[in-house]
């Protein structure tokens, strides 16, 4: 890492995010020995906290569909199969919001610098919201919640790759201990 200043390296990463764009990836939803493939088209407007998700099957078949802000979110569509599996609007929402959302740490959170990493920590609802900064461009790589029992998510940001002036991973994990799943994201298509 590039000896800069701990809020140096939060403002250079947050001039290079894109505000408002549209994603192509692959998703892998793994859950209890269980894996399901799917194409995503997500639509993210971080000056307004809104966004926007699509998931197909890989034969076309649209799975759902949901729009959301910070506050809320709006299920548009889903396949009948999907509701014995309960609110999955509200738990694909709330991971596009760990995801992409809330990528900055706040102006008070405590800075512990290491020597190849920077580490934001910072009280969220009921625990404790960890951002770890790396690499040459002091790019995001982990986003960690700890709650009382320990880590209940983390979020983990590889191959940032410059599209149209502004970085973005490539590929993205979503580990959810508390309920036991994971999400891998790999960008296919970039527009903003």
């Amino acid at each position: 890492m590039a000896p800069e200043a701990p809020r140096g390296v939060v403002e250079h990463f947050q001039e290079n995010m894109p505000d408002s764009f549209q994603l192509l990836n692959t998703v892998v939803f793994e859950y209890n020995w269980r894996k399901f493939v799917g194409i995503g088209f997500v639509e993210i407007n971080r000056r307004d906290d809104l966004f926007k998700v699509v998931c197909l099957n890989p034969m076309g078949v649209k799975l759902f569909e949901l729009a959301g802000n910070r506050d809320r979110i709006v299920p548009v569509y889903s396949i009948a199969a999907f509701s014995k599996y309960g609110d999955i609007a509200s738990a694909v929402g709330a991971d596009i919001r760990r995801i992409y959302f809330d990528l900055i740490p706040a102006a008070d959170a405590r800075v512990m610098r290491r020597k190849y990493s920077i580490s934001f920590r910072q009280a969220s609802g009921d625990g404790t919201l960890e951002y770890l900064f790396a690499g040459e461009h002091g790019d995001l790589v982990e986003k960690n919640y700890y709650d009382g029992s320990g880590l209940a998510w983390r979020v983990s940001y590889y191959e940032y790759r410059e599209q149209n002036g502004k970085r973005l991973p490539q590929g993205i994990v979503l580990l959810n201990y508390q309920y036991g799943y994971r999400l891998i994201v790999r960008q296919k298509e970039f527009h903003s």
